[in-house]
């Protein structure tokens, strides 16, 4: 086909045509799941508009706020599409190509006529072919295309769907075509990816059986899976229709010529009329077909029709038609919304330039996620400005949506308002699917209009309308009535009404931000608003009887009706619609220029504030706690009502109503109104109510609850009057609005950026506008190596702040109340003026009700006795007296001429109550109150008000004569504030003598205490001076001489005791050889943190012989401690109650704790630190053989000699003890025996009982931990392990050290040298448990390794051995062979050590790998060089000159010295635990010169080749034995690899220092196991660098006979049970340890503000942090994985129960 397209060899006609094609100035990329995005926060015309990593790395964006998200799946790159951004949108890659064509030019005319023809052909016919036979829906025959022979084979097809689970589908498999777990889990996998799968082939009869058990077992709680049983040629026809759509999809990449054919092909209309062309057939059939097949044919839809202009165009128009539809489908169709049509929308509506009804529908019927259905191409289609304007005036896009929706939500009430019933699992399925709609009409208003045509004004109107409707039937949804008596007993439903509410917040901002741009729609859309207003109310009125009330010579009538009765309903879309509305009226000046087009004059106040305030009376109720037996379905309602998701369209519009309504009546009506509806008219209309109310003794429950009421009503005045900072309300702009609600909440408490976004209003663009005024109100506080950065309120700017700020919840308001009211007086902040149309709200606070409401309150509180009143009611009240005078007291400032102040409070204060009561005036009551001893805290308040008043009074005199008012006012500040200074430091004074006096009373009873216990206190000072005394005795003072680890010139140290408590008994014990065991608490890992080669695997276990470990240390046993000290019995006695407990707990339930009792962990019993087992304490090994008598000491070549002969004798002992016959005994006699050697001497062991069994405890662990073997005390190979876990622990501690370049001693926190001087002494006095000819054996073997005898063969070669470890194997090993020789031990150790050292040295000589680079020092080389350069020439002619020949001494010593000092190292720290000789001082700082210290320390000469040259003879015949290992030949030769020294620390992986490169290498890591499919959890090892596939079915292994996830098996290979890992797409740090084990833990990368991100919600901008990465590291490099773990599960027990094994 491809030769006949191109009419050539296609490998030449297909560059040709890419040649001669324009290349695009779209990207249109299309995202692989998971790929990551980028959206401009300062330029994407909305939050759908993205870039893909390339583009936007070249564009300008990445200089600007931009967010970073991770893709679903399925959209596609924006760059180039100049309708998207409001600058920049091309990145520097598809900028060259828009300069050639300014005009639009048909692409066709880059194609022959014949290509163009024959594409025709090709496309027509195999486009048809693939849609056919994809929408077939007969199961066993074909569409016109004749069946060669009939083959009657048939596939059991199964279907996937949304509403089962995996665990269903793999069951059901098992039972239904019984396969194994694994191929039932093969199967699931598949069908979940590609949407169908064959489970079953073979003759109809036998698929049909598998299909009827299949839906037998599915269709108990949900419909049933949908299996068919299909004909196996049309299988094979569906396979090749989809692999032809690929391929179409790649052929048009060639050109744009080509794509434009395809597109014309598709959308022609077919034969049968309307809907009838090849996209219409595949969009309307689209709920019918597979996930794998949806998949195919959107992405050919995105890179044909969406790619090419003309024909977007086309298809948007195709796709709103068939709307309805495409919804009605998706709505039955159980898919996501991302396989689904429908979720082009996007793509489409998004451009404000689509049979959307038939499309939606069918994805409702769906049961596929969205982003399958072609429903969610809507997202590439209403998106795009341009395209979403053509679909409103042209196919009435709005109105559709809107009436698609209505035909959703059917169940209606008698006023015809949405019911929801009780929320089934089916029913929110369902109800989610509806909501993608309002998400679509979300896209269409995104980007709004800036020139209006009639037309478009027309069709909005149209859309408003049909809005309004829907509105209407929210309109009092879901009433509720008080319930008395019993609690209710069924929760009624919320949730739906309320999801509904939060999803339609932001189209109804929006609508109103259409409504603003354009006056004309604006006036008719609020005549619409208040006509269906009207409407909503006329249904509610009837039978409620009117009713008058008078108060303070007012009356007004209105109706009887109280909350507390009634239903009533928090939802009221249409009034908070219309108070949005004449907000803009005044913000746009509508009001004022065309006051004759509105009808302001029909609007009836009493009916707009009616409904508001019956919600607000309702919140202030359930505040009270009237409502308690409505259950948590009122309070939750109660809360989101307040909540910043919805309120900005409930709670603040209703406030807005009720300011509509004041400023347009007289506010005395409108307060009467107010407190019937709160139920408070009798107590404030009737004289003396309230005393009579307290004397009758009424229920204490009704006098709180009047007295909350009150609190609330004043409350909502202070909100009403005060809350003037919305553009429109106030004269404010926007930026003000943002800025008190930061001071507001940063007045709480400091925040993080994030907690502030939260915490604020967004809008469509997910935009708070929080940055561009921060700067201004706040300082930021950057965080430290934990915790999150700060922002911090400036202090200038709580002057703006106010106490009864509506917008704090009750629980922030008495947080603030307590952190400021220490602050003295908090008057009212200064208001904005109040824009015209709601001017004469201030009225409100001069009105006679209002002023009688406070008189009365005050008056309640002159008389404190008699009444029930509260201190908050006192504190509203001078609240609302300071807002009154700081109103007067503008007024006043800004008065011009000709004005006159209508506000005339202060003379309205002065005034006394009227005959014939006579009540004293509100002034007067003040200053009474003023000095009320009871009321202390609001003394200043007081204060404040009486100095305002006298201020203005002053004002107002001298407004009539002249301007120096001003001068006069501040003067009389002035002074107030200097008494206000006076009174405080009197204060401050009286508490500082009070202080002073009681600290002279204690101090005069503690000298009284001293003096009557005088002995007591003489004898404790006593015993503290003995003490310290007694330690400086001990220590022997030593500071002069050389300090010396080991050798004859050991350092001798005198023994100092060493005292311990236990920590579960407090009792006090010293550590003594025969005395009873102490014990740390330990815990024993393997480990791989220094290896070499993480792929080496112990064979089997059993038969494994851990004698010599290799250099690499593939893997060692890690053995840490908390340091705490427990006797051995205690200990005993605590962990039988542990497992005891443990046994309890398994019967009752089984939870995973943090520790596994089986395998012997449990938590130390103080600091809770995971551990395994325990160490003995133990005195210094010396002390036990202290037989330190250096007579003549022989050499080194004499002592390989007698050793030699020692275990000759030992090995013909042995030999005997085999043969037992009487022959070898003359063959002893034969040897000369060294003097004084006796070899079968039994040494006698020093050690108490219970040291002893601990000894053994320890030392099995340590094997059953690091061979993974069951334990065994009798083992051979447990004094091995327990030699290697010495040796691990001192290397890992040592590269610790050198990392961090911190000296070797002195800089140890105490737990872990206490955990290395305990476990140097345990392995040093393990043999006494052991067998004796076991370590014998041991011992022999591993000098053997070094001085060749006959007994042993096939030895490592000396490049495979790690020195260290042979070191302290084979001194703790020869502990006590010596002890019996006639050597003495001293010199022992040193020749042992210096051979090793000898070996080591010739180690590094033979694997340095120097590249001579001409830095060879220019003066006389020193002797060390020399001698290496003799000692490296020596190596030359051993190895047969294998060697490369190097000249430079310097460079050889250089690397000598560099290779050797991590041994010396750590040898220092080994002799320096074991022998107790304390370090030199010098070695406790870091210095240069540590490697002579480390020589004299440990007895060696600083120029270690002298070693070779004082013992020659010897010394050459062993090299040459080294050298003519095999291997080593081998080696030298190039055929293997051996390990250099020094060996480079491990690091954990190099992490990019931008998160998005993760993201980006995720998004192309595909699952290994199932064929390159895109993996949903991509997970890194931090270790190595290996990306995993987690958390799925398909990459799931065995391992020890459980199924395990990818990650817990590569910890198993690669950390020894130990995982780091970094989830990509969460951004988190996942911690695994063994199979049940695991935490997760914050990320190293942070945002801007200092904060995490998990879970990638927020989408700042993530950059690493070099500081928390190395925190990490340190965890892993000592080993607290663990231990890291075990504290998070303690103290999180939801992490207990995850399933870490899975991961």
């Amino acid at each position: 086909m491809e030769w006949y397209l191109c009419g050539e060899d296609p490998a030449f006609g297909f560059p040709k045509l890419e040649q001669a094609n324009k290349p695009s100035h779209l990207c249109g990329r299309v995202f692989k799941v998971g790929e990551p995005t980028y959206s401009c926060r300062d330029c994407a015309v909305d939050p759908t508009c993205v870039l893909c990593m390339e583009c936007f790395l070249g564009s300008i964006h990445k200089d600007h706020r931009y967010r970073m998200t991770t893709s679903g799946g399925g959209g596609f790159c924006d760059c180039g599409d100049t309708e998207a951004w409001k600058e920049g949108p091309y990145c520097k890659k598809h900028e060259i190509n828009t300069s050639e064509t300014a005009e639009e030019e048909d692409p066709l005319v880059h194609l022959s006529e014949d290509m163009v023809a024959r594409a025709y052909n090709i496309f027509a016919i195999t486009f048809k072919y693939a849609v056919d036979i994809l929408t077939w829906e007969k199961e066993n025959e074909l569409p016109g295309l004749e069946m060669t022979e009939k083959s009657d084979t048939y596939y059991c097809m199964l279907f996937n769907d949304e509403v089962h689970t995996y665990e269903q589908v793999i069951y059901t498999l098992q039972k239904a075509v019984n396969c194994t777990q694994k191929e039932a889990i093969g199967f699931a996998t598949t069908v979940d990816r590609d949407g169908r799968r064959s489970v079953r082939y073979g003759d109809f009869q036998y698929c049909d059986q598998a299909k009827s058990v299949i839906v037998r077992n599915t269709s108990r709680q949900t419909k049933p899976l949908k299996v068919q049983v299909m004909h196996s040629s049309i299988v094979a026809h569906q396979s090749f229709g989809l692999k032809l759509l690929t391929w179409l999809g790649s052929i048009i990449g060639y050109s744009d010529g080509l794509r434009r054919i395809l597109c014309q092909v598709g959308l022609q209309e077919g034969p049968d009329g309307e809907n009838s062309s090849l996209v219409d057939k595949l969009m309307l059939s689209d709920s019918k077909l597979w996930k794998g097949a949806r998949n195919v044919y959107h992405q050919l839809f995105m890179s044909s029709l969406l790619m090419d202009l003309k024909y977007k165009k086309l298809f948007a128009i195709r796709f709103a038609r068939n709307y309805r539809q495409l919804q009605r489908d998706y709505m039955e169709d159980d898919h996501e919304r991302a396989v689904s049509v429908a979720a082009l929308s996007v793509q489409l509506f998004t451009v404000p330039t689509l049979n959307y009804e038939r499309l939606q529908s069918d994805f409702m019927k769906d049961d596929h996620d969205r982003e399958f259905s072609i429903a969610d191409l809507s997202i590439q289609i209403f998106t795009v400005p341009s395209l979403a304007r053509m679909l409103i005036t042209e196919e009435n896009l709005m109105t559709t949506i809107i009436k698609t929706f209505m035909d959703h939500l059917r169940h209606r009430d008698i006023q015809g308002r949405f019911q929801f019933e009780r929320y089934t699992a089916l029913q929110a399925f369902k109800f989610r699917r509806v909501q993608s709609l309002i998400l679509d009409l979300k896209y269409v208003l995104i980007s709004k209009p800036t020139e209006w045509s009639d037309d478009l004004r027309h069709k909005f109107l149209e859309g408003f309308d049909a809005f309004l409707e829907l509105l209407k039937c929210m309109q009092g949804m879901d009433p509720i009535t008080r319930q008395v008596g019993q609690h209710i007993e069924m929760e009624p439903e919320w949730e739906a009404a309320f999801t509904l509410q939060m999803k339609l917040t932001l189209v109804i901002s929006m609508m109103q931000d259409w409504c603003a741009l354009d006056e004309k729609v604006l006036i008719e859309a609020y005549k619409k608003c208040l006509t269906v207003l009207m409407q909503c109310h006329s249904g509610f009125t009837d039978g409620e009887q009117p009713i008058v009330l008078s108060m303070c010579g007012h009356s007004v009538e209105t109706i009887r009706y109280c909350v507390s009765q009634e239903k009533v309903s928090i939802h009221l879309p249409v009034s908070r619609l219309l108070a949005g509305l004449h907000v803009l009226l005044s913000k746009t000046e509508v009001a004022y220029k065309f006051p004759e087009l509105l009808p302001l004059s029909e609007l009836s106040p009493p009916m707009l504030i009616e409904h508001p305030l019956r919600c607000l009376v309702l919140c202030a109720q359930v505040h009270a706690g009237m409502w308690r037996r409505n259950g948590f379905s009122l309070v939750n309602q109660i809360y989101y009502y307040h909540n910043v998701k919805c309120r900005r369209e409930m709670f603040d519009k209703d406030i807005v109503m009720l300011q509509t309504g004041v400023s347009m009546m007289d506010p005395n009506h409108f307060l009467m109104i107010m407190l019937s509806r709160f139920e408070l008219y009798q107590i404030f209309s009737t004289p003396d109510y309230g005393k009579r109310f307290s004397t009758e003794n009424t229920n204490k429950d009704v006098v709180q609850q009047n007295n909350t009421l009150i609190e609330e009503m004043l409350y909502l005045i202070i909100m009403i009057v005060g809350e003037r900072f919305s553009p429109g309300i106030g004269q404010v702009n926007a930026t003000d609005e943002i800025k008190r609600e930061i001071i507001h909440q940063l007045s709480i408490r400091p925040m993080a950026h994030s907690e502030l976004v939260k915490a604020l209003p967004e809008d469509e663009n997910r935009e708070t506008g929080m940055e561009s005024v921060i700067e201004e109100v706040a300082c930021f506080k950057k965080p430290g190596l934990t915790g999150r950065g700060l922002y911090e309120l400036k202090p200038e700017c709580t002057r703006n702040f106010n106490l009864y700020f509506y917008h704090f919840s009750r629980a922030e308001q008495s947080k603030v109340t307590k952190t400021r009211i220490s602050l003295s007086a908090l008057p009212p902040p200064a208001l904005p003026p109040f824009c015209p149309l709601f001017a004469s709200l201030v009225n409100i606070l001069q009105s006679d009700v209002m002023l009688c409401i406070m008189g009365t309150i005050l008056q309640w509180a002159v008389e404190h006795n008699g009444y029930a009143w509260s201190e908050s009611m006192l504190q509203r009240v001078l609240h609302l007296l300071g807002m009154a005078l700081q109103e007067e007291k503008q007024h006043l400032e800004n008065l011009s001429e000709e004005n006159v102040v209508t506000f005339t409070f202060t003379q309205k204060i002065s005034r006394p109550g009227e005959a014939p009561n006579n009540s004293p005036s509100i002034l007067a009551m003040l200053e009474t109150l003023q000095n009320a001893p009871h009321l202390e805290v609001h003394k200043d308040m007081i204060r404040w008000i009486l100095k305002t008043f006298n201020a203005i009074k002053k004002l107002r005199e001298s407004s009539s004569t002249s301007p120096v008012a001003e001068t006069e006012g501040n003067i009389m500040e002035e002074s107030s504030r200097d008494k206000d200074k006076a009174e405080r430091k009197r204060k401050a004074e009286i508490a500082r003598l009070r202080r002073e006096k009681i600290m002279a009373q204690m101090s005069e009873m503690q000298r009284h205490f001293i003096n009557e216990n005088k002995e007591l206190f003489q004898q404790t000072l006593e015993e503290l001076d003995t003490s310290a005394s007694g330690v400086r005795d001990n220590s022997p003072v030593m500071s002069d001489a050389k300090l010396t680890a080991l050798g004859p010139e050991q350092t001798r140290v005198a023994e100092h005791r060493q005292v311990v408590m236990c920590i579960l008994c407090q009792e006090e014990q010293e550590v003594k050889v025969d005395s009873r065991a102490m014990v740390l608490a330990a815990f024993i890992q393997r480990s791989t943190v220094l290896s070499k080669n993480r792929n080496k695997t112990i064979p089997d276990p059993e038969k494994y012989d851990p004698l010599f470990m290799h250099p690499d240390l593939s893997c060692g046993t890690h053995t840490g401690s908390c340091g705490h000290i427990m006797h051995a019995h205690c200990w005993q006695r605590y962990f039988d109650a542990v497992q005891a407990k443990e046994q309890r707990r398994q019967q009752r339930l089984r939870v995973h704790t943090s520790y596994d009792v089986e395998n012997g962990e449990f938590l130390c019993p103080l600091c809770e630190c995971l551990s395994n087992t325990v160490i003995p304490l133990l005195p210094p090994p010396r002390v036990l053989f202290n037989r330190l008598d250096f007579s003549g000491q022989p050499n080194l070549a004499h002592w390989i000699k007698t050793v030699c002969q020692q275990i000759k004798a030992l090995y013909l002992l042995r030999d005997e003890d085999c043969a037992s016959n009487s022959g070898s005994s003359e063959k002893m006699d034969e040897l000369q025996l060294p003097e004084g050697f006796r070899p079968d001497f039994q040494p006698k062991n020093p050690y108490s009982e219970s040291i002893k069994e601990m000894l053994t405890t320890f030392g099995t662990a340590t094997y059953k931990v690091g061979l993974k073997v069951h334990p065994n005390e009798e083992d051979p190979r447990v004094p091995i392990m327990c030699w290697g876990s010495c040796a691990y622990t001192i290397q890992t501690i040592e590269r610790i050290l050198a990392d961090e370049d911190k000296p070797l001693f002195g800089q140890l926190p105490c737990r872990q040298d206490d955990c290395l001087t305990s476990l140097t002494r345990f392995a040093a006095a393990h043999w006494t448990v052991s067998s004796l000819s076991a370590v014998q054996g041991h011992f022999c073997t591993l000098l053997a390794s070094l001085v060749p005898n006959e007994k042993n063969g096939n030895l490592p070669c000396i490049l495979d051995i790690d020195m260290f470890h042979l070191l302290v194997s084979c001194k703790l090993g020869a502990l006590f062979c010596q002890d019996f020789s006639g050597v003495s031990l001293g010199t022992g150790d040193l020749h042992l050590f210096r051979l090793v050292t000898m070996a080591h040295i010739i180690q590094i000589l033979l694997t340095s790998s120097t590249e001579e680079n001409g830095m060879d020092q220019e003066n006389a080389s020193s002797e060390e060089e020399v001698a290496v350069l003799t000692l490296y020439k020596f190596l030359c002619q051993c190895t047969g000159s294998a060697l490369k020949e190097i000249s430079s001494g310097w460079h050889l010593w250089k690397n000598l010295k560099a290779g050797i000092m991590p041994f010396l190292r750590c040898s220092a720290l080994f002799f320096h635990y074991l022998n107790g000789v304390p370090a030199p001082s010098e070695m406790e700082v870091s210095g240069t010169n540590q490697f002579e210290h480390l020589c004299s320390y440990l007895s060696l000469p600083n120029n270690l080749t002298c070693l070779f040259q004082e013992n020659s003879d010897i010394m050459n015949t062993l090299i040459e034995s080294w050298c003519s290992n095999s291997e080593v030949t081998r080696y030298l030769e190039g055929k293997r690899h051996a390990i250099s020294y020094a060996r480079e620390s491990n690091k954990l992986i190099d992490l990019p220092d931008d998160y998005s490169c993760l993201i980006n290498q995720a998004s192309n890591f595909s699952c290994p196991k199932s064929g390159g499919d895109k993996s949903r959890a991509p997970t890194l090892c931090l270790v190595c660098g290996t990306m995993l596939c987690s958390q799925s079915y398909c990459c799931q292994t065995e391992l020890e006979g459980e199924d395990v996830g990818a990650c817990t098996a590569h910890t198993y290979t690669c950390g020894s049970g130990v995982g780091i890992f970094l989830r990509v797409r969460e951004c988190q740090v996942l911690f695994l340890a063994g199979k049940t084990k695991g935490c997760f833990y914050p990320p190293p990368y942070l945002d801007d503000y200092g904060e995490t991100d998990q879970g990638l919600r927020r989408g700042n901008p993530l950059h690493l942090c070099k500081e928390r990465f190395k925190k990490i590291q340190k965890l892993w490099q000592q080993h607290s994985i663990t231990e890291e773990i075990g504290h998070a599960q303690e103290a999180n027990q939801t992490l207990v129960g995850i399933d870490w094994q899975h991961l």
